[in-house]
């Protein structure tokens, strides 16, 4: 009896070890609002595995990300927090692949991942490991500006100063000459002034006799 469960179990071992689940990469890394492709691959025979097939992916005893059921997608038993974001892919399926893309990705979806696979041929598991990091902040770029165009730029900025610099010249020495002609214009009529007022007083004043006034005689 015992020889008969020693035999039972190394058989069904022998069975169960011709059948594997392996994952294509164990950890994987990425950053949050990304997408990320998991991968999976198991040992397929041609003799209608599809149809014995049944897949489940889940985070283990939180949620399920993406299950199949005798070949066929069961999307009823997907979480919803996975809803419109698991993407699969099915020719790989025929293959012995699991390819499922995880878009729009959260920092909450970090953690183990396991994708357990029976068939006919027997069943197995394999996790792997999620980590999503925070989104960095966007950081301001300072535009670079083209050697050229800077160079051009101040060329213009020189030659505005000089522009400038010259029409203050110009406009100080005008209003330097506008003040010495007013200034000559009232010395000229200052002088002109004094030359009738002098010429007028002496016209007033009276003729002086140069003979002596006559002596009477009594």
């Amino acid at each position: 009896m015992i020889c008969r469960i020693l035999l039972l179990i190394i058989l069904t071992s022998c069975v169960s070890g011709s059948f594997v689940v392996n994952v294509t990469q164990t950890c994987y890394q990425a950053e949050e609002n990304h997408n990320i492709t998991l991968e999976w691959t198991f040992t397929t025979k041609p003799d209608s595995f599809i149809t014995s097939l049944k897949i489940r992916c889940s985070r283990p005893e939180l949620s399920v990300l993406y299950q199949v059921h005798e070949g066929v997608e069961v999307s009823e038993s997907q979480d919803a927090k996975f809803s419109g974001r698991v993407q699969s892919d099915k020719d790989a399926l025929r293959e012995g692949r699991i390819r499922l893309q995880l878009s729009r990705l959260r920092t909450d979806d970090s953690g183990l991942y396991r994708c357990e696979v029976k068939t006919n041929n027997g069943s197995s598991f394999q996790d792997c490991k999620l980590s999503v990091t925070a989104a960095d902040e966007p950081k301001h770029q300072t535009p670079t500006m083209n050697p050229q165009t800077e160079s051009r730029g101040r060329i213009g900025l020189y030659a505005a100063l000089i522009l400038t610099a010259t029409a203050a010249a110009l406009l100080i020495t005008l209003s330097l000459k506008a003040e010495k002609r007013k200034c000559k214009h009232v010395n000229s009529h200052s002088l002109s002034s004094v030359v009738t007022s002098t010429s007028s007083s002496s016209e007033s004043l009276p003729a002086s006799s140069s003979e002596a006034p006559p002596i009477s005689f009594i």
